[in-house]
């Protein structure tokens, strides 16, 4: 895990208020642990994407939660795709639906 020391190291262009405000508006959501914020690798992806969308692609502060959840909703849509995909590969010959659905259930 990774502390507000390291992110801020490791993404020069935020400063720690920006940072604390986007976790204040959910933006991006640490771990607390013993009331401190540590992050995932995935989380300094997601905070790199969010300034890439503030300061090239130029989208406002209230327009940035809409644009994050439909990304979050395609990032979800491709994750079952990907599911779907790797059970009708697994599928054998002979099975019916409704075995496709229960191995789409153990995903």
């Amino acid at each position: 895990m990774i502390t507000v020391a390291v992110v801020l190291s490791r993404i020069p262009a935020l400063d720690e208020a920006t940072l604390q405000r986007w976790i204040a508006q959910e933006w991006v959501r640490p771990v607390l642990r013993n009331g401190e914020a540590l992050f995932a690798e995935i989380d300094l992806a997601r905070l790199q994407l969010i300034l890439e969308l503030r300061d090239f692609l130029e989208v406002g502060e209230g327009a940035m939660p809409v644009v994050l959840s439909l990304l979050d909703q395609l990032h979800e849509t491709r994750r079952q795709m990907r599911r779907l995909c790797e059970a009708l590969g697994a599928a054998g010959a002979g099975e019916t639906a409704q075995d496709l659905v229960r191995r789409l259930n153990r995903f």
